[in-house]
């Protein structure tokens, strides 16, 4: 794994982790979270289909995919944080 991948992991825990809820219709509503990281990765993790974006929104949303995935990615840096502050 490259640096680049590293950061396109903690740049989508980082939106998962601050995301909110947003109601579209009444019983629909998407993960969102602002854009305020850099452009390239973000554009990286919408190629990937993690989020998706449009280039006149300060928001991203993040697909069903990318939440699993930012799920998943976050319980294995919080378990490796845990054990290093255990010591």
């Amino acid at each position: 794994m490259d640096e680049s991948e590293v950061l396109e992991d903690l740049v989508l825990v980082l939106l998962y982790m601050f995301s909110w809820r947003e109601k579209i219709v009444s019983n629909f509503s998407v993960a969102r979270s602002w854009k305020g990281y850099c452009f390239d990765v973000l554009d990286s993790l919408e190629e990937k289909g993690y989020i998706s974006s449009s280039r006149r929104a300060k928001s991203v949303i993040i697909t069903d995919e990318g939440l699993k995935r930012a799920s998943e990615l976050k319980e294995k840096m919080f378990a490796v944080l845990a054990s290093i502050y255990k010591n």
